[in-house]
């Protein structure tokens, strides 16, 4: 294999300051959004809707990769790989709700719904050949994931006590 292989691994079309500003401002702006449903007592909260951000951003990069590749390659093609990423996201939306349990007065599993999304978006990107996109769509997943818990625990959104308390009533 020629050393372009190789280096066609790691660089998309989309230069790396630019994938790395879509996903962070993504993820950002998904925290400004968290953060007011997180204030008002909303069962989707921070994390979250970063994820949320984050995986559509990821989508979208995605999209745009694969229908540059594809013209670079086949410049005459009537092909839509938009169409093979609205049916990924789809089936992935559907199993991300399937981890959402909604209680009495508890929803449980949001987060973890967003993070299937997620990794549906980095399935995406390691798919398209954007291993870039797809290493720095879980890191920053990684950094929201753990960073912001640390964050909403010591800023007092989240206590120990109630997520104790929330885990005892859906064992009950």
């Amino acid at each position: 294999m020629d050393s372009q292989f190789f280096t066609d691994l790691l660089i998309a079309k989309t230069p790396i300051e630019d994938v790395i500003t879509r996903l962070g401002v993504a993820s950002v702006l998904g925290m400004v959004i968290g953060a007011d449903r997180e204030i008002s007592g909303k069962a989707a909260g921070l994390r979250t809707h970063m994820l949320v951000s984050l995986a559509a951003a990821s989508f979208t990069l995605v999209a745009f990769e694969m229908y540059l590749g594809l013209i670079d390659r086949h410049p005459n093609t009537n092909a839509d790989p938009v169409r093979v990423v609205e049916a990924v996201v789809a089936g992935v939306a559907f199993l991300g709700a399937g981890a959402i349990i909604q209680g009495r007065n508890s929803v449980l599993g949001i987060t973890t719904g967003a993070g299937i999304w997620l990794a549906g978006a980095i399935g995406m990107a390691c798919g398209a050949g954007l291993y870039l996109v797809a290493a720095l769509t879980c890191v920053f997943a990684l950094v929201i994931l753990s960073g912001v818990r640390l964050v909403e625990y010591r800023i007092g959104l989240k206590d120990k006590a109630s997520k104790a308390e929330t885990e005892k009533t859906v064992e009950d």
